[in-house]
């Protein structure tokens, strides 16, 4: 077994920063199979998949992992993860720089991130702000 789901897919797709193993060839491990590394990636939690796309793709545009499996695993984590806007922004930039074909789920995204900071900025009930603004009611 592979003992993470950094390494599975490293054994899979290879790894960009880190040398080829002393004796190349196909793994052996029982669970070398692209379905099973999709099976593992969709029940994974979302530390365990931006801990692989922060290992083999630190900066979005390089890396091993085809495409279809880093859309795969943003889709994931923004799942696990709805309310982050910097993982939305980073799954739109990845989404831009691997074609046009999502460039509209890429602005999608960051609408939603620049909605969800708008609401972080705005004051609360019961905030300094909100004692401060004027009433609309009268």
């Amino acid at each position: 077994m592979h003992s993470s789901l950094t390494d599975h897919a490293r054994c899979l797709y290879g790894d960009e920063y880190r040398p080829e193993p002393v004796a190349p060839g196909p793994c052996t491990e029982p669970d070398h199979d692209e379905g099973y590394f999709v099976e593992s990636l969709t029940f994974a939690d979302a530390d365990t998949i931006l801990a692989m796309l922060r290992e083999l793709c630190p900066y979005l545009c390089d890396g091993y992992l085809p495409v279809r499996i880093r859309n795969l695993a943003y889709r994931l984590v923004l799942l696990q993860r709805p309310d982050e806007p910097e993982l939305m922004r980073e799954a739109a930039m990845s989404l831009v720089l691997h074609g046009p074909d999502w460039d509209d789920i890429a602005a999608e995204l960051r609408r939603r991130a620049d909605a969800l900071e708008e609401c972080a900025d705005a004051p609360g009930p019961g905030t300094a702000a909100a004692a401060a603004a004027p009433d609309e009611r009268g």
